[in-house]
């Protein structure tokens, strides 16, 4: 069983916080605005889930590191703010329609990767035209990924049907 209310200014504080240092940009104005609601464990008292004002899940949080596994509504609101290349890997258009069904995206489907992020990385899977796709977390490191022409590149969580 878990509790709904409403976020606190000083958890909206903390929140933002944890997802600007996770990304490495400053998103969490746009993501955690007043108003959300928060998921908590009736057990722990720790937060589990963040929702937005409608009650759509914007993120989950990692019991074990305390970061957010994101959804594909805050990867949309991020994908607006954030400019080309950051937190995206790019795939080449003729797997599009593959992909969204797909739990994995491989590496030899990648056609370029942000430098800057690490294996475990929540990232934006866009087309060659930055369309949103998918949202997902990094397996490899972007040298990785852009060296191996085999084995998966990113775990996807939540692919847009289009």
């Amino acid at each position: 069983m878990s509790i709904v209310r409403e976020a606190t200014l000083e958890e909206l504080r903390y929140l933002r916080a944890i997802i600007n240092h996770q990304l490495g940009v400053n998103v969490g104005d746009v993501l955690f605005k007043e108003g959300i609601k928060l998921k908590i464990s009736k057990n722990t008292g720790k937060i589990r889930e963040i929702l937005d004002r409608d009650g759509r899940r914007l993120a989950s949080v990692r019991a074990s590191s305390y970061t957010f596994n994101l959804t594909l509504l805050a990867a949309r609101m991020i994908h607006e703010v954030v400019k080309p290349p950051k937190l995206r890997v790019v795939v080449v258009n003729e797997i599009v329609r593959d992909i969204v069904k797909s739990s994995t995206l491989f590496a030899r489907h990648v056609l370029s990767i942000d430098e800057n992020l690490r294996a475990g990385d929540e990232v934006l899977v866009v087309d060659e035209r930055d369309n949103l796709l998918c949202v997902g977390r990094l397996v490899l490191s972007p040298l990785e990924v852009l060296h191996f022409i085999r084995g998966p590149a990113v775990k996807l969580r939540e692919c847009s049907g289009e």
